[in-house]
């Protein structure tokens, strides 16, 4: 995501202890949180305001509103919401026992409990391996799991739904879709089952059938996430419902036909097949049916219920304001080529990126480096005051607005680092081995050597040779 207050860097950059404001926070339903400067209910809305700006979300979607301190808001991650949770398997502790022998898959266990003969028991011992592989962010060897436990149980509801969301979280989709539905054949009331189908459908785009799916699935069981997504995506389907499309070679773009005109469409499917094309060039990655929506700003807000700063979304799908705009600026050419990185590093990665690696990768392909800010942070790096990168492994939600100017700027330079020394070839390395599961430490320590007390040893060195006095 890119934000409007990263702006303030150079004011605010120095400005790293400083005293809670007096604020009140709306706690949405479906887990997101905005901080205000005041908040009031009125008709079935609740409306706030931020700076000099004032918003209104519909009394539905908030789960409670708190008044006291609060924190400027914060950066949160660049990532979609969590699917909903899904059926386990009975195995016993003693099968897990087996399979899973001091911290890792014990393969030689697999290959005996197969020779045991008894189908139900093998099919539970590779949904075991599965999860472990899946828990460590081994997809693709969670998925070879899966579809091996499912030679031995083939029409099991639960091994149907898991492979298929395992698909999914790998970009598999129509594969996922496909056995997302296998597994409500099997499974006509598992609740958790029907939840995964009304997932497949929303990331395959198919908004009305993942409502009718998720309907399904909270009639044989509520849940708070489920009618989250409901509302999610009929927010979304009551927004883009005349929406019209546009397709190009990587690219689904959705448009409301009076406010973008031809020219600002075909100048914004052109940045983002160029930099795709870099980032292809770079990364080796290649997403596909990339979905790319324009609002207005108030559509935007209604829609992604995205904290008023926000300039931009990446949920999975690229959301981005456009009022008043007849052709693309320089500006909206950055938060697309921000925004499409993301969409490559969740390709690669999957979840299993550091935030810092995340936003500094989006932040250097968008254009911009550390030299506005390069001697404020040289002076911070030479007093030991930085943020540790340790610290900037997880979303940026929990810091003021200072800190998170600090981390943005952190992330960039080591992003810029990495990239000036070590070149694109070593962090498309360092990315795929977080996708195989990898601690970011681990992964550092095989692609450039060095973990992070060494990796940030350099980048202090780094600004000392160019920014400091």
């Amino acid at each position: 995501m890119l934000q409007f207050f990263r702006v303030r860097l150079i004011i605010t950059f120095c400005c790293l202890a400083i005293g809670a404001a007096q604020a009140d926070t709306i706690y949405l339903k479906n887990g997101a949180r905005i901080i205000a400067d005041s908040v009031r209910e009125t008709n079935g809305h609740v409306e706030y305001t931020i700076g000099d700006n004032s918003y209104a979300i519909s009394a539905s979607l908030v789960a409670k509103i708190e008044s006291g301190p609060g924190e400027t808001p914060a950066t949160p991650a660049a990532s979609e919401a969590p699917p909903p949770d899904r059926e386990q398997m009975p195995s016993g502790t003693d099968l897990t026992s087996r399979v899973i022998r001091e911290g890792h898959i014990n393969a030689a266990a697999l290959r005996e409990v197969e020779l045991e003969s008894v189908p139900e028991r093998s099919a539970a011992a590779y949904f075991i391996a599965a999860q472990f592989a899946e828990k460590h962010q081994d997809l693709q060897q969670a998925a070879h799991y899966l579809q091996t436990a499912l030679g031995f149980m083939p029409a099991n509801g639960i091994l149907l739904e898991n492979y298929g969301a395992v698909l999914i979280r790998l970009g598999r989709i129509p594969e996922g879709l496909s056995y997302a539905q296998q597994a409500v054949h099997a499974s006509p009331q598992s609740s958790e089952a029907f939840a995964q189908l009304g997932y497949a459908y929303y990331k395959s785009d198919r908004n009305r059938d993942a409502i009718a799916a998720w309907k399904k699935s909270l009639q044989l069981h509520p849940s708070d996430t489920v009618q989250a997504w409901i509302e999610r995506a009929e927010r979304e389907t009551k927004t883009e419902n005349e929406f019209r499309q546009q397709e190009s070679a990587h690219f689904v773009l959705r448009y409301e036909g009076s406010r973008a005109t031809e020219g600002l469409r075909n100048q914004v499917l052109e940045v983002l097949e160029a930099q795709y094309r870099i980032l292809t060039n770079d990364l080796g990655a290649s997403p596909r049916n990339i979905y790319v929506s324009l609002y207005s700003d108030q559509e935007f807000f209604d829609v992604t219920q995205a904290p008023a700063w926000s300039a931009a979304l990446n949920d999975g799908k690229i959301r981005i304001p456009v009022s008043g705009m007849s052709a693309i600026t320089p500006e909206l050419a950055r938060v697309l080529r921000h925004e499409l990185t993301h969409s490559f590093v969740r390709q690669i990665a999957h979840n299993n990126v550091p935030q810092w690696l995340n936003e500094g990768l989006a932040q250097v392909e968008e254009g911009k480096t550390t030299g506005p800010v390069g001697v404020r942070l040289a002076a911070l790096y030479a007093s030991g005051n930085q943020i540790p990168l340790s610290r900037l492994e997880g979303p940026f939600v929990s810091f003021s607005g200072p800190e998170a100017s600090v981390a943005y700027a952190e992330s960039l330079v080591a992003a810029e680092y990495l990239r000036s020394q070590y070149g694109m070839t070593e962090i498309a390395r360092f990315l795929e081995r977080l996708g195989a599961g990898e601690s970011a430490e681990s992964a550092l320590r095989a692609t450039i050597h060095t973990g992070y007390a060494g990796f940030e040893a350099e980048i202090s060195g780094y600004l000392k040779k160019n920014y400091a006095p």
